[in-house]
């Protein structure tokens, strides 16, 4: 009969600690408060445990790691991150560990201690905004952390990202220029990243003395979403001669939706998206959108955190800006 093997969740679980701190215990008991050690000890006397040396979570030496956490699996904008991440990763013999967490602040601050348990020598996450939980076990860690696609301000990380609200500032006043006034914007997650490209939409509104106006569903874009919300837009805001979507997902979404029924792009509706996504740029017409230099972040940020792990001098911020382009449909 195959016996049951213990597991570092199962120790956590007996101690009262999480996994991050059992297996920091295996590595580097010193590092653990004496008291949380004692327990952690206990257990593990207590159980009989017996650590796998061949389990790179305890062998803090068998696998050079940097953890990346993006929310979605399921999206263009992040797959060219990690493209990104990996070509600079590869090219200095660092693997990656790479999870999903769906948007959830709860299931990131999961998978940070997750991740944090493999012992990777850094982390790259696509927030600047985390749990109270997630910020404790990032402070404990003491390893380097970057944070990408947006400019924030977290003393000690590295920050490589673009300015999400002049993106949408600058966007919706390039619709504006074109003549058009009763601009919708499109939103998806509602993630910080989504608020501060509406936070710009709504300044340029309210520059031009015009009324905003919003459809946030709350769901991963998508296509077919960027359909519906065209359906539901056109009920809402009949006036509608303009639309502004926070990813090209969603403003292909609405391209093919004029097209079906008949509304001209650009002279009935200009449509602007958000990324730059290839999907967007095969279409006819061709979507305006701002350009984001999603590769190079991630190349640039994991270049700096492995200067940071080797203790070279690394700058930490680095705003590597956004491109407009009016495509056909402004």
């Amino acid at each position: 009969m195959k016996v049951q093997r213990i597991t570092l969740n199962d120790i956590a679980t007996l101690a009262g600690v999480t996994k991050m701190t059992v297996s920091r215990y295996l590595r580097t008991p010193e590092k653990v408060k004496p008291e949380t050690a004692r327990r952690i000890a206990s257990v593990i006397e207590e159980v009989g445990y017996q650590p796998d040396p061949d389990n790179p979570a305890i062998n803090s030496n068998a696998i050079e790691r940097i953890g990346v956490l993006v929310p979605s699996f399921n999206n263009q904008i992040f797959a060219d991150l990690l493209a990104g991440v990996e070509s600079a990763a590869a090219a200095r013999g660092y693997q990656t560990l790479v999870v999903n967490y769906d948007y959830d602040r709860q299931k990131e601050e999961e998978q940070i201690a997750t991740v944090l348990a493999f012992n990777v020598k850094a982390l790259l996450l696509t927030e600047s905004v985390h749990s109270i939980r997630a910020e404790k076990y990032l402070r404990t860690a003491r390893i380097p952390v970057a944070e990408v696609m947006g400019l924030a301000k977290n003393p000690g990380r590295i920050n490589v990202g673009f300015d999400n609200f002049r993106a949408g500032l600058d966007m919706t006043r390039m619709l504006l220029a074109s003549g058009k006034r009763q601009i919708i914007y499109f939103g998806a997650m509602s993630d910080l990243r989504d608020e501060q490209r509406y936070a710009g939409y709504c300044q340029a509104m309210s520059d031009a003395g015009l009324s905003a106006g919003r459809i946030m569903p709350g769901k991963i874009s998508s296509v077919t979403m960027g359909t519906g919300m065209m359906t539901l837009a056109r009920q809402m805001y009949p006036q509608m001669d303009g639309i502004l979507c926070t990813n090209d997902d969603l403003a292909v979404g609405v391209l093919r939706e004029c097209r079906a029924c008949g509304i001209q792009v650009p002279e009935q509706m200009a449509i602007a998206g958000f990324h730059g996504l290839e999907i967007g740029q095969v279409t006819t017409p061709r979507l305006a959108s701002v350009l984001t230099p999603r590769f190079d972040m991630g190349k640039i940020a994991t270049e700096l955190l492995i200067k940071k792990i080797n203790g070279l001098p690394a700058i930490e911020r680095v705003d590597l800006h956004y491109q407009l382009s009016m495509g056909e449909t402004i």
